[in-house]
Parts: C-alpha cells; structure tokens; sequence
C-alpha cells in the first residue's frame, strides 16, 4: 500500500481549469526596441504664442532597473533634468546615468538626435534585459524656460513577456527651475526648485483642451 500512501504530491493535484495559470516566463532576456519620436507641436496645434523655431533637444536617457527613477512627477530635479529641460544639454544627465550603471541600478545610456523644426521625427534603437527592463527618455521643448516631455520608468515587460508595441503621448512637462511662463521668458532661476509638474496651462491648453506635443512608440524589433 506504499504506492497509494496519503503522499498529497503534485501529481495528484493537477491544477483545476478556474485556476489561475502559473506566472508566465516565456521572455527572453533581451529585448531590441526602436523608439520613434514624433514631434507635432507647431503652429497648428499650439498657436499661442508659438516661437518661429519649435524643436526638440537631443534624446538622452536610460534602461534600467523597476525601482531606478531619473525624475518623476512631484520630486524636484535633478541637475541632469535641470540643464536638459532648460538648456537642451544631455550633460550631466549622461553622467547621473553612468552613476548608476556603476551601482549595477541603469543598464545602458540612451543618446539620439534631436528634432530641428518642430513637427517632424527621430528614432533611436537599444537593447536591455530582464533585470533593466524599464526606460526613461526625454527631449527639451526648446524654446522654452524648463519645459520638456518624456517618459519615466516605463515598464518593458507586460504580464511576463516583452511587450510588441507601446505608445506614449507626450504632454509637457514643467521641470521646476525656471520660472518663466512663456516660451522665450527671460531667465528666472527657482530657488529653491519646485517639484516636477505637468505643464496643465498656457501655453498647452487651446481651446479648453490640453494637448500633447508629441509621441513615442516602443516597438520591439528583436
């Protein structure tokens, strides 16, 4: 009677058809993306007070690990998104993100191009893995005081697996150091910064309607 003990292994408890089926893992662990931006502010769709050369900085950002933020709404910026949101510049984000990939927290620096007039578009491809499967990425409205769109710690993976495509709208964002209300306001240096908002107000709200400037489509290609 051994063979038929009480033993309550696996195999004779087959899971029930109800239940839920047991975490996927089917990712593998890299995924290739191909990012493309593309801008579509312009006179058009924002008229107020519109400059005569809307472009985009040059891309900067990360892959990196779920619980690695760069910036994020309601916390102050860095002086990486400071300079980047003001100025255009990639530098010292590159460097905060390097920091980073140091401490094993950031996989891969992210640089591209940028978008010289306003609308129009850019790509950059990268390549991460399953312990850096979330990425930021952000450009500089320019002209502007501290404007910028982006993304934060976007997840990759979607229920266990690499996803196909994503698709972001980019509003703008208001990094919280200059204090100027217009796109060419002259410099006016927040001190101390305020936290990192949703730009809500003029010069994005037409009609009633905030509107975005831009998107970003992730879609893996290996």
């Amino acid at each position: 009677s051994v063979a038929c003990g009480g033993g309550g292994g696996a195999s004779n408890n087959p899971v029930a058809p109800g239940d839920p089926p047991p975490p996927p893992s089917q990712a593998s662990a890299n995924a290739t993306y191909r990012v493309t931006f593309d801008a579509t502010w312009s006179a058009l769709t924002h008229p107020d007070g519109i400059p005569a050369n809307p472009h985009f900085s040059p891309l900067v950002g990360a892959t990196h690990a779920a619980d690695t933020r760069f910036w994020e709404m309601g916390v102050t910026a860095s002086d990486g998104i400071k300079a980047m949101a003001e100025e255009g510049k990639t530098t010292p984000l590159d460097a905060e993100i390097d920091a980073a990939i140091g401490q094993g927290t950031a996989e891969s620096l992210l640089l591209g191009g940028g978008v010289p007039v306003s609308p129009d578009t850019v790509r950059i491809e990268f390549t991460t893995s399953l312990d850096h499967s979330h990425v930021t990425l952000v450009s500089m409205l320019a002209p502007s005081p501290d404007w910028f769109v982006g993304v934060s710690a976007l997840p990759l993976l979607e229920d266990g697996d690499w996803a196909q495509l994503i698709e972001v709208e980019l509003f703008a964002y208001d990094a919280g150091t200059d204090g100027g209300k217009n796109y060419t306001a002259a410099n006016k240096p927040l001190v101390p910064r305020e936290p990192i908002e949703r730009a809500e107000g003029a010069p994005f709200v037409v009609d009633g309607e905030l509107r975005a400037v831009g998107s970003f489509t992730f879609r893996r290609i290996g």
